[in-house]
């Protein structure tokens, strides 16, 4: 049986513009308790689904370990490293902040 996250990676991969609306809704939540950790298991996923975090971390200009930092649970990662993944995964930040059409 597929773990949640495996079966998350895997719908995403299957369907990539799938990706805009999924890091959308967990965006929206960002005010929520726990919306930060969401965030960031949701970029994970789309991170994961877009080759993996050493792909996305060259795209992104950043070491691998530095982008696993950033993406843990515990991260804080910086605005300019938040724009450079979601970037690199071919999803622009001001898509995040639309209403779906």
């Amino acid at each position: 049986m597929k773990s949640h996250d495996d079966a998350v990676i895997e719908m995403l991969r299957d369907d990539p513009a799938m990706a805009v609306d999924y890091l959308r809704a967990a965006f929206d939540e960002l005010d929520e308790e726990g919306g930060e950790s969401a965030f960031l298991m949701a970029l994970r996923h789309v991170v994961e689904a877009q080759g993996g975090m050493a792909v996305v971390a060259e795209r992104a200009k950043l070491s691998r370990e530095s982008l696993y930092r950033a993406l843990s649970p515990k991260g804080n990662p910086t605005l300019r490293t938040m724009t450079a993944v979601i970037k690199a995964t071919g999803i622009h930040f001001h898509d995040l902040t639309r209403q779906a059409s």
